[in-house]
C-alpha cells in the first residue's frame, strides 16, 4: 500500500510534469520538496520498485500510469485543504500552499470529507487547479499560458500557476484571479511586456508574471 509520504512525492512529480516535458530532474524534485538529493534518490528507487515511476539516467523521473493513479488522492487532499484554509478559515491564497504542506499528512479521509463539505464541494483550488474526484478522475482543463496568446484575444483566467507568495499577492492586487475576464490588448516587440485590459483598467505586466496566468478563450 502506498504511504501518504510516497503519495506526496507522486503528487509533486505529477504537478512538475505538467510544466515540463515527460521527465523531471532529481534536482528539480529535491528543490520542490525541500529535500536532499540523497533522500529523493532513495524514495525514487522505492517508487521505481513499486512500478510507480520510471527513472532514466541523465533524463530524470516520470510517472507511470499506475503512479499517476496513485498520485490523485494526494492531489485531491492538498487542493481541498487549500480551499478549506481560504474559504472557511480566511487565510490568503498566498499562504495556502505552505500551510497545506504542513497539514496534509495528518488529514485522514474523515477530515478530508468534512473539509470538502464545509468548503462547499469545490471543483478547483484557490489558484484554479482542478480537484480530482474521489474516484481519482482529474477534470480536463482546456487552457494555456497567456504568453502563448495573440494580442486582441478576449480571455478568461483559468489558473494562476505559481507558488511564489509575493507574486500571488501582486496578482491578487491587480485583480487577476481565476474566473476574471480580460482582453490582451498589445505586446511590446521582441518578447516585451504585455498590455491587458481588465475591470475597465489597463495593466502592463512582464512575461514572467504573464507565464503564470493560464487562460481560456472567452467570447
Amino acid at each position: 500500500m502506498v504511504s501518504k509520504a510516497q503519495q506526496h512525492y507522486l503528487a509533486e512529480l505529477y504537478r512538475l510534469q505538467q510544466d515540463s516535458a515527460s521527465f523531471v530532474s532529481l534536482s528539480t524534485l529535491a528543490e520542490t520538496l525541500d529535500a536532499s538529493i540523497q533522500a529523493v534518490s532513495r524514495m525514487v528507487r522505492r517508487l521505481k520498485e513499486y512500478g510507480l515511476v520510471e527513472h532514466e539516467l541523465y533524463q530524470g523521473v516520470s510517472l507511470t500510469a499506475e503512479g499517476e493513479r496513485q498520485a490523485m488522492p494526494a492531489i485531491r487532499r492538498h487542493r481541498l485543504i487549500e480551499v478549506f484554509l481560504v474559504r472557511v478559515m480566511g487565510f490568503g491564497w498566498d499562504e495556502a500552499h505552505e500551510l497545506t504542506d504542513q497539514l496534509e499528512l495528518g488529514v485522514n479521509s474523515t477530515l478530508e470529507d468534512r473539509m470538502d463539505a464545509l468548503a462547499g464541494y469545490p471543483t478547483r483550488c484557490p489558484h484554479g487547479e482542478p480537484i480530482p474526484s474521489k474516484e481519482g478522475v482529474m477534470p480536463r482543463v482546456d487552457d494555456e499560458p497567456l504568453v502563448n496568446k495573440q494580442p486582441g484575444a478576449r480571455l478568461r483566467i483559468s489558473r494562476v500557476r505559481t507558488r511564489d507568495a509575493e507574486m500571488l499577492q501582486y496578482i491578487a492586487a491587480l485583480g487577476f484571479l481565476p474566473g476574471v475576464e480580460l482582453q490582451f490588448v498589445a505586446q511590446a516587440p521582441f518578447g516585451g511586456p504585455l498590455r491587458l485590459a481588465c475591470h475597465g483598467q489597463e495593466h502592463i505586466i512582464g512575461r514572467e508574471l504573464a507565464a503564470a496566468l493560464w487562460v481560456e478563450n472567452h467570447q
